[in-house]
């Protein structure tokens, strides 16, 4: 089912770049100016997808858009610094992408980042659902199990919620994976195709390998192995960059890929699926990542687990129990704010 739609991957990053696609979306990027919110820019300025760039952050902003506003594309680029300019950043907006937050030093879980990401993720939720009630909103900020949650019920406090417009960006679970696996089989990772479902942090990362196209067979060792690292792959790069940061550039392209085929799909193209978590009704959780068919709208149908191994299954009875422990975390913060 999955395999049989488009794949959107590097195919995405790459049409973006194409002189073709004709768009005019207004993205926003909510923490501009950090590790990943840079890097994201600078492929969103890239792109002809994007007619008007708006980046905000607490520091650096008017730097950050006035380097990238020298760029010879056609998306205009502003910046716009600190709570009391956030609202004109986010006026009009389609698409919002939220990367604001402090990154995972060595030995730091997801879920220790969560007290000071939940309050700027709660912050900025409350901005989009006041500014730009409408547009699609897109969190990487982690921990993404809990921040979608909040972002959730901030939403409906403010009466705008719409479950098809809010998604957690677990796009980087899938290219690690398709890469993996491409390295490991000698593939080109670019026709590798991996959905990842369930969350976004260590056993709730579930790559569906017996999905994966082109078909590829592995002994329960390697497919034991490749789990493991795939799962644990943020931790991989934390501990590589010795308390200089995580994930940054990878996720940039991530993050970068999703807003594509978001806005792709906004455009009328079909076919486009991503993995995303999402609210859901797909397994015994009120949040999972399944493959999502886009359109106009966000999300047009969910595709649903679909068939998986009992080696899968075990994962996903696993994983509940601690989505569930994070998703009630996010609600729970949103339910105590002053």
């Amino acid at each position: 089912m999955f395999s049989a739609l488009a794949r959107p991957a590097g195919a995405a990053l790459r049409r973006s770049f194409s002189t073709s696609a004709q768009n005019n979306a207004k993205v926003a990027v909510l923490g501009a100016s950090g590790g990943i919110g840079q890097p994201l820019a600078l492929l969103l300025k890239n792109s002809p997808l994007v007619s008007r760039l708006t980046l905000y952050d607490i520091a650096h902003t008017p730097g950050v858009a006035a380097d990238l506003s020298h760029i010879e594309t056609r998306a205009t680029v502003k910046g716009y610094l600190g709570p009391e300019q956030l609202p004109d950043c986010l006026k009009g907006c389609d698409v919002v992408v939220i990367p604001a937050g402090v990154p995972r030093k060595p030995g730091m879980t997801r879920d220790d980042l969560f007290n000071t990401n939940a309050s700027i993720v709660a912050t900025l939720s409350a901005a989009c659902a006041q500014h730009c009630p409408e547009a699609m909103i897109c969190v990487i900020s982690n921990p993404v199990n809990s921040t979608i949650p909040i972002a959730t019920e901030v939403f409906k406090k403010h009466g705008v919620y719409n479950p098809n417009k809010i998604f957690g960006v677990t796009t980087l679970d899938i290219v690690r994976a398709n890469t993996f696996i491409a390295e490991l089989k000698g593939l080109d990772p670019a026709r590798v195709n991996v959905p990842v479902i369930g969350g976004h942090a260590g056993k709730t990362i579930i790559p569906l390998i017996s999905q994966c196209t082109p078909k590829v067979d592995l002994p329960q060792d390697q497919l034991t192995a490749i789990t493991g690292r795939i799962q644990e792959a943020g931790t991989e790069v934390v501990k590589a960059k010795a308390g200089a940061g995580s994930a940054t550039l990878s996720m940039a392209y991530a993050g970068a890929r999703f807003v594509f085929s978001l806005v792709d799909a906004m455009n009328g193209k079909e076919g486009v699926v991503e993995c995303s978590f999402v609210k859901s009704q797909e397994a015994d959780c009120a949040y999972f990542s399944t493959p999502l068919l886009l359109g106009k709208k966000g999300i047009e149908k969910n595709l649903g687990i679909g068939k998986i191994s009992s080696f899968e299954e075990k994962m996903i009875a696993e994983a509940i129990p601690e989505l569930k422990a994070s998703i009630k975390k996010g609600e729970e913060f949103v339910k105590n704010m002053k």
